[in-house]
């Protein structure tokens, strides 16, 4: 081995890598970047520009009506994304049809609270919405005089009153103790009658049906715990003579019970709970929600 000045010469020396065990702070500040930017575009995007929100508003509005006739597709309102639709939501209207006692018929409207007043057509109404309102009001006052006229030839006139409002068709049974008796379920004999003679109009429609129980609010005892049950039952004993007996179709029919939570009338009179003693039958109009808010209106005076 050669020597340099009396010493072994060393071979060549390699330092250990050094290790860097802080490396995962760059990953780490790198997420926090990352956060801070997305909580950054989060909070940007929330704040909402008024003016420039009025601006889409109205092009999108301007965008599906036409500006010949009215400001706006839906009547009463500036655009499409203001929330303040001016259309009557389709909320079930009680004790406005009828299976079986006295209902807002023709002349006998009650004081609803659940019913919204109808609209008035008027000039910002869009023409096509107006038009679709009067066919589907035509329609729905054709399958009445149908009805009426079947009944009143088998010697039942009088005995049902119609009502078209924002759902459809409803029909209003009205004599005392003719189609339930108090606490009981059971169709009396002249109820089957005016199932059998609507039921073939109805099958032969497109439209869904409604059956809606009532109770009057004296309580019940013995069968039915509740009001509600004995609502409901009535309404289900309808439902399966209609399906069953007459041949309406399942899928179009649907039952529900309001206990005596929707009384026709309230002031405690043997007329107001011989009235609120009934079953609803409603045809329910298949038109969307703006051109049904019409049809009261455009059927009040027939």
């Amino acid at each position: 081995m050669s020597t340099l000045g009396g010493r072994p010469r060393r071979r060549g020396h390699v330092e250990e890598e050094h290790v860097n065990h802080e490396r995962w702070l760059i990953s780490y500040s790198d997420m926090i970047t990352v956060l801070m930017a997305l909580f950054i575009v989060l909070f940007a995007i929330s704040q909402v520009d008024q003016e420039k929100y009025i601006a889409l508003r109205d092009s999108l509005s301007a965008g599906f009506m036409d500006t010949t006739t009215s400001p706006s597709v839906l009547d009463g309102t500036a655009g499409n994304l203001d929330g303040h639709s001016a259309q009557t939501e389709n909320t079930p209207a009680t004790g406005t049809a009828g299976m079986v006692n006295a209902e807002n018929g023709l002349g006998l409207q009650a004081a609803d609270p659940m019913v919204p007043p109808a609209q008035t057509p008027d000039s910002t109404v869009d023409p096509a919405v107006l038009a679709a309102a009067q066919a589907e009001a035509a329609h729905l006052e054709q399958i009445r005089d149908a009805i009426a006229a079947s009944l009143a030839a088998n010697g039942l006139d009088g005995v049902v009153r119609f009502r078209i409002d924002e759902r459809g068709l409803v029909m209003g049974l009205v004599a005392d103790d003719v189609f339930f008796a108090p606490a009981r379920a059971e169709l009396t004999e002249t109820a089957v009658r005016v199932l059998d003679i609507a039921a073939p109009m109805m099958v032969g429609l497109g439209e869904n049906v409604s059956v809606e129980g009532h109770a009057n609010n004296i309580p019940v005892s013995g069968r039915y715990p509740t009001n509600w049950e004995l609502s409901a039952d009535r309404a289900t004993q309808v439902l399966r003579h209609l399906v069953e007996a007459d041949g309406m179709p399942g899928g179009r029919i649907m039952a529900v019970g309001f206990g005596d939570t929707r009384p026709l009338m309230a002031d405690g009179s043997p007329e107001a709970l011989a009235a609120n003693r009934r079953v609803d039958l409603v045809i329910l109009s298949s038109a969307p929600e703006q051109v049904r808010a019409l049809i009261p209106a455009l059927t009040a005076g027939a």
